[in-house]
This record gives structure tokens, C-alpha cells and sequence, in this order.
């Protein structure tokens, strides 16, 4: 049992390192764009209807020992598969609140940028020349994981790419973040 731990933990080490050229950052301060509302349409924002539910973040905790990894990309109607590269990947708790902007986002349009507070629990990483990215620090709870993949010449971007995750603690959770 011990040994198998062992082998265990050198592997999840030696997949940390290969994935080490992503950038992860944590929490907070950091001026990252909200990936909910990075659609390409000149579309009209919507506006958000659930007020910021402050009494619900403060029972969330901030970070945690948990880590999401993965890869994105995305594959266009002709079937080509673009690579997320220097992208950006967010980890948002999935509350009634996120819930409604990734509803939104999902439906092609754009939401007005999430409450500051909000962010100070959304978790964020840059994906590598290849499109893997790591998130460390998250604390166990359920996660939207979301990116989108600039489309070739550069003016447009894909559509939101979303994956719900249930996270443990001190789980690493392998997210295929495609579409």
C-alpha cells in the first residue's frame, strides 16, 4: 500500500512538472478578465438578475489544497482542433450567482463583468504553448472550470467552453476543457 502511494505521488509530481510552464495565479487582487463575459458578439450585455449573494461566498472558503489541470482547445465546425494557447482558464465555485453567468454564456451572449467580490474566489491559470494549464490552492467544493480559444485571425474568439467539477480536498481533478 505504501509503495503504491509512493509511485502514486511520483507520478502526480512528475505530471506537476511537466506541466510546470503554466502559469497559475491565485486569488484575489490579480486583474483577470471574467470568462463569462468574453463572447465575441457586438451583442448587447445582459444584465445580471441575482444580486451578488455575499451571505453565500462567506461560507465558501478561498483557497485549499486541491488542484484543477488540464487541456484546452477547441474544434471548429470544419473540424480542426485550435489550440488554447496563452490562454486564460478560471475556476469559479459554482453558485447560484456563477450559475447564471455561465447560463448566459453559454447561450452566446455576453453577462456584465461579476461583482469584484466574487472574484476574490475564482481561481486563475494561463495555459502553455500547448494548452495545459494547472490551478493549485482551491479548496474542495463544486467548480464551473471555463476558457475559450482565440479564433484564427485573431478577431474573434470561440464559444465559452464550461465544465462543472466536484473537487475533494487535496484532490488534483483533470479537466478535458473542448469543445
Amino acid at each position: 500500500m505504501v509503495v503504491g502511494n509512493f509511485w502514486r505521488g511520483a507520478l502526480t509530481l512528475t505530471m506537476m512538472l511537466v506541466l510546470a510552464g503554466c502559469e497559475s495565479f491565485s486569488t484575489g487582487s490579480l486583474q483577470m478578465p471574467d470568462i463569462f463575459d468574453r463572447s465575441g458578439s457586438d451583442e448587447t450585455v445582459v444584465k445580471r438578475q441575482i444580486p451578488f449573494p455575499a451571505d453565500e461566498y462567506a461560507r465558501l472558503d478561498k483557497t485549499g489544497t486541491s488542484a484543477v489541470q488540464g487541456r484546452l482547445t477547441y474544434n471548429t465546425p470544419d473540424g480542426q482542433t485550435l489550440i488554447g494557447s496563452g490562454e486564460t482558464v478560471s475556476v469559479a465555485p459554482a453558485t447560484r450567482y456563477a450559475a447564471e453567468a455561465a447560463d448566459v454564456a453559454l447561450s452566446g451572449r455576453k453577462i456584465e463583468p461579476a461583482d469584484p467580490r466574487a472574484r476574490e474566489y475564482t481561481h486563475y491559470a494561463k495555459t502553455d504553448d500547448n494548452g495545459y494549464f494547472v490551478i493549485r490552492g482551491v479548496p474542495a467544493g463544486v467548480f464551473y472550470v471555463a476558457g475559450s480559444v482565440l479564433l484564427p485571425a485573431g478577431k474573434s474568439r470561440s464559444p465559452i467552453i464550461i465544465k462543472q467539477i466536484d473537487l475533494g480536498k487535496g484532490q488534483t481533478r483533470d479537466v478535458d476543457l473542448s469543445r
